[in-house]
């Protein structure tokens, strides 16, 4: 605990917001979100109330907060990657998110997806200023990523970042496929 004295604010607010969040993803192992309390939190996380509230108004707020995190993680090692392009774009992200398995596949059995579903589409930024058409097209984007990001952590992330673009593009032609037969 000496350690944490000598640490600045943000370093010592750091520390609590990760002992929050993993304390949190251990009680979503064994019980419901709402059958979480705040008090349970705090104590597994060994970090007073207070702590918590400084830092979050809900426990979804963590959630959120975290998938936040991974997604600029993500963002940021993508820009850094000088072999980023757009063809790396999707297998990046799905290997990011595969890599990250257990807290995609906590939220989804937590009921929280509405959680990874705002944080795709933050990535849209759909403005009103947008024409209709482009804005349509961004949502269409979005929420069909999002249908099947839903769908693969429901079947347990098998495929690799690269076998599941291939078939995110081969669903793309599919309606092309089917008029040919």
């Amino acid at each position: 605990m000496y350690h944490l004295m000598n640490q600045n604010n943000e370093q010592k607010n750091t520390y609590v917001k990760k002992q929050i969040t993993l304390a949190l993803l251990e009680l979503l192992k064994e019980k419901p979100l709402a059958d979480i309390s705040i008090s349970e939190l705090t104590q597994k996380a060994q970090i007073g109330r207070v702590s918590f509230y400084r830092n979050y108004q809900t426990k979804e707020d963590i959630l959120r907060e975290e998938s936040d995190r991974l997604l600029k993680e993500w963002g940021k090692l993508y820009e850094e990657n000088p072999t980023s392009s757009l063809g790396t774009l999707f297998p990046s992200l799905f290997d990011f998110y595969r890599e990250h398995k257990e807290f995609y596949t906590i939220l989804y059995h937590a009921g929280m997806t509405s959680i990874l579903q705002e944080t795709i589409l933050s990535t849209t930024q759909i403005t009103s200023e947008m024409s209709n058409l482009e804005a349509y097209m961004k949502s269409f984007w979005a929420y069909g990523i999002y249908g099947w990001m839903i769908e693969w952590i429901k079947r347990g992330m098998p495929e690799s970042g690269e076998e599941l673009t291939r078939l995110f593009i081969l669903a793309e032609h599919a309606p092309e496929m089917h008029q040919d037969q």
